[in-house]
Protein backbone atom coordinates (compact mmCIF):
# COMPACT_ATOMS: atom_id res chain seq x y z
CA UNK A 1 0.00 0.00 0.00
CA UNK A 2 1.09 3.16 -0.27
CA UNK A 3 0.60 6.33 1.78
CA UNK A 4 -2.04 7.25 0.13
CA UNK A 5 -4.48 4.28 0.27
CA UNK A 6 -2.59 4.32 3.90
CA UNK A 7 -4.28 7.44 4.89
CA UNK A 8 -7.87 6.34 2.94
CA UNK A 9 -7.84 3.17 5.68
CA UNK A 10 -7.29 5.58 8.65
CA UNK A 11 -9.40 7.84 7.86
CA UNK A 12 -12.19 4.83 7.28
CA UNK A 13 -11.37 3.32 10.37
CA UNK A 14 -11.13 6.68 12.49
CA UNK A 15 -15.03 7.01 11.27
CA UNK A 16 -15.87 3.12 12.41
CA UNK A 17 -14.05 3.74 15.79
CA UNK A 18 -15.56 6.98 16.36
CA UNK A 19 -19.19 5.44 16.37
CA UNK A 20 -18.02 1.93 18.51
CA UNK A 21 -18.25 1.97 22.07
CA UNK A 22 -17.12 -1.51 22.40
CA UNK A 23 -14.29 -2.57 20.32
CA UNK A 24 -12.88 -6.32 20.75
CA UNK A 25 -9.69 -7.59 19.50
CA UNK A 26 -9.09 -10.62 18.23
CA UNK A 27 -6.93 -12.96 16.54
CA UNK A 28 -8.27 -14.80 13.66
CA UNK A 29 -5.22 -16.98 13.25
CA UNK A 30 -6.68 -20.59 11.59
CA UNK A 31 -10.17 -19.46 10.19
CA UNK A 32 -10.66 -20.00 6.93
CA UNK A 33 -12.32 -17.17 4.59
CA UNK A 34 -15.55 -18.92 4.61
CA UNK A 35 -15.65 -19.00 7.98
CA UNK A 36 -14.72 -15.13 8.69
CA UNK A 37 -17.56 -14.41 5.95
CA UNK A 38 -19.57 -16.54 8.64
CA UNK A 39 -18.69 -14.17 11.62
CA UNK A 40 -19.16 -10.99 9.58
CA UNK A 41 -22.62 -12.10 8.66
CA UNK A 42 -23.39 -13.03 12.51
CA UNK A 43 -21.85 -9.70 13.37
CA UNK A 44 -24.26 -7.67 10.74
CA UNK A 45 -27.58 -8.66 11.87
CA UNK A 46 -27.18 -7.29 14.91
CA UNK A 47 -25.25 -3.93 13.57
CA UNK A 48 -21.56 -4.68 14.55
CA UNK A 49 -18.67 -4.87 12.22
CA UNK A 50 -15.53 -7.21 12.06
CA UNK A 51 -12.61 -5.68 10.41
CA UNK A 52 -9.21 -7.01 9.45
CA UNK A 53 -6.92 -4.60 9.98
CA UNK A 54 -2.93 -4.30 9.78
CA UNK A 55 -2.05 -3.45 13.00
CA UNK A 56 0.50 -0.47 12.55
CA UNK A 57 -2.76 0.96 10.66
CA UNK A 58 -5.10 0.17 13.58
CA UNK A 59 -2.44 1.65 16.78
CA UNK A 60 -2.36 4.95 14.22
CA UNK A 61 -6.73 5.31 13.98
CA UNK A 62 -6.54 4.65 17.64
CA UNK A 63 -4.38 7.57 18.52
CA UNK A 64 -6.40 9.76 16.49
CA UNK A 65 -9.51 9.14 17.57
CA UNK A 66 -7.81 8.90 21.42
CA UNK A 67 -8.40 5.37 22.39
CA UNK A 68 -5.56 4.21 24.60
CA UNK A 69 -5.13 0.81 26.00
CA UNK A 70 -5.45 -1.50 23.37
CA UNK A 71 -1.92 -0.67 22.26
CA UNK A 72 -0.48 -3.89 23.95
CA UNK A 73 -2.56 -6.69 22.10
CA UNK A 74 -2.14 -5.25 18.62
CA UNK A 75 0.24 -7.66 17.45
CA UNK A 76 0.07 -10.91 15.29
CA UNK A 77 -3.25 -11.03 13.09
CA UNK A 78 -5.44 -9.02 14.25
CA UNK A 79 -9.74 -8.25 13.54
CA UNK A 80 -11.54 -5.39 15.19
CA UNK A 81 -15.13 -6.11 16.72
CA UNK A 82 -16.23 -2.80 16.41
CA UNK A 83 -19.84 -2.92 18.55
CA UNK A 84 -22.82 0.06 19.11
CA UNK A 85 -24.54 0.19 22.35
CA UNK A 86 -24.49 -3.51 23.52
CA UNK A 87 -21.66 -5.13 24.06
CA UNK A 88 -23.41 -8.19 25.34
CA UNK A 89 -24.92 -9.31 21.91
CA UNK A 90 -21.30 -8.82 20.31
CA UNK A 91 -19.78 -10.94 22.96
CA UNK A 92 -22.13 -13.50 22.62
CA UNK A 93 -21.69 -13.80 19.22
CA UNK A 94 -17.74 -14.39 19.60
CA UNK A 95 -17.93 -16.83 22.40
CA UNK A 96 -20.85 -18.85 20.16
CA UNK A 97 -18.79 -18.55 17.37
CA UNK A 98 -15.49 -20.03 18.90
CA UNK A 99 -17.43 -22.95 20.45
CA UNK A 100 -18.12 -23.80 16.87
CA UNK A 101 -14.80 -23.15 15.30
CA UNK A 102 -12.60 -22.47 18.13
CA UNK A 103 -11.90 -19.75 16.45
CA UNK A 104 -11.06 -16.05 16.59
CA UNK A 105 -9.15 -15.90 19.77
CA UNK A 106 -10.21 -12.49 22.58
CA UNK A 107 -7.16 -10.66 23.05
CA UNK A 108 -8.64 -8.16 24.73
CA UNK A 109 -11.29 -5.16 24.62
CA UNK A 110 -12.54 -2.02 25.24
CA UNK A 111 -15.92 -1.43 26.33
CA UNK A 112 -16.97 2.36 27.15
CA UNK A 113 -13.56 3.40 27.47
CA UNK A 114 -12.80 0.31 30.09
CA UNK A 115 -10.00 -1.86 28.83
CA UNK A 116 -10.90 -5.57 29.66
CA UNK A 117 -9.51 -9.10 29.42
CA UNK A 118 -10.46 -12.26 27.44
CA UNK A 119 -11.42 -13.47 30.19
CA UNK A 120 -14.27 -10.51 30.88
CA UNK A 121 -15.47 -10.85 27.27
CA UNK A 122 -16.60 -14.32 28.25
CA UNK A 123 -18.44 -13.61 31.56
CA UNK A 124 -20.01 -10.55 29.25
CA UNK A 125 -20.99 -13.35 26.82
CA UNK A 126 -22.86 -15.21 29.82
CA UNK A 127 -24.81 -12.27 30.94
CA UNK A 128 -28.60 -12.18 29.44
CA UNK A 129 -28.95 -10.06 26.93
CA UNK A 130 -30.57 -5.99 27.07
CA UNK A 131 -33.79 -7.28 26.32
CA UNK A 132 -33.91 -9.70 28.80
CA UNK A 133 -32.61 -7.50 31.60
CA UNK A 134 -35.13 -5.13 30.58
CA UNK A 135 -38.37 -7.80 30.83
CA UNK A 136 -36.56 -8.99 34.35
CA UNK A 137 -36.83 -5.65 35.89
CA UNK A 138 -40.56 -4.53 34.07
CA UNK A 139 -41.36 -8.06 36.28
CA UNK A 140 -39.98 -7.14 39.12
CA UNK A 141 -42.03 -3.92 39.37
CA UNK A 142 -45.02 -5.92 37.52
CA UNK A 143 -45.23 -8.66 40.81
CA UNK A 144 -45.98 -6.51 43.41
CA UNK A 145 -48.37 -4.39 41.74
CA UNK A 146 -49.96 -7.29 40.50
CA UNK A 147 -50.12 -8.81 44.06
CA UNK A 148 -51.84 -5.59 45.03
CA UNK A 149 -54.18 -5.96 42.70
CA UNK A 150 -55.22 -9.44 43.75
CA UNK A 151 -55.40 -8.15 47.28
CA UNK A 152 -57.90 -5.52 46.24
CA UNK A 153 -59.75 -8.02 44.26
CA UNK A 154 -60.46 -10.63 46.48
CA UNK A 155 -61.42 -7.56 49.29
CA UNK A 156 -64.17 -7.08 46.87
CA UNK A 157 -65.26 -9.94 46.35
CA UNK A 158 -65.26 -10.79 50.23
CA UNK A 159 -67.87 -7.49 50.60
CA UNK A 160 -69.95 -8.59 47.89
CA UNK A 161 -70.05 -12.19 49.27
CA UNK A 162 -70.78 -10.18 52.93
CA UNK A 163 -73.07 -8.38 51.01
CA UNK A 164 -74.90 -11.03 49.34
CA UNK A 165 -75.10 -13.27 52.41
CA UNK A 166 -76.67 -9.99 54.20
CA UNK A 167 -79.70 -9.87 51.66
CA UNK A 168 -80.34 -13.37 51.66
CA UNK A 169 -80.66 -13.64 55.49
CA UNK A 170 -82.99 -10.54 55.49
CA UNK A 171 -85.20 -12.18 52.73
CA UNK A 172 -85.35 -15.36 54.21
CA UNK A 173 -86.07 -13.63 57.97
CA UNK A 174 -88.59 -11.49 56.36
Amino acid sequence: MNKTEKGAVVSGLKERLARASTIYVTDFTGLKVKNVTELRRRFRGLGVEYVVVKNTLAQRALKDVSVSGLDGVLNGPTGLVLAGADPIAAAKVLADFQKEFERPAVKAGLVDGRVVTAADVKRLATLPSREQLLSQIAGAFQAPLAGFVGVMSSLTYQMVGALEALRAQRSSAA
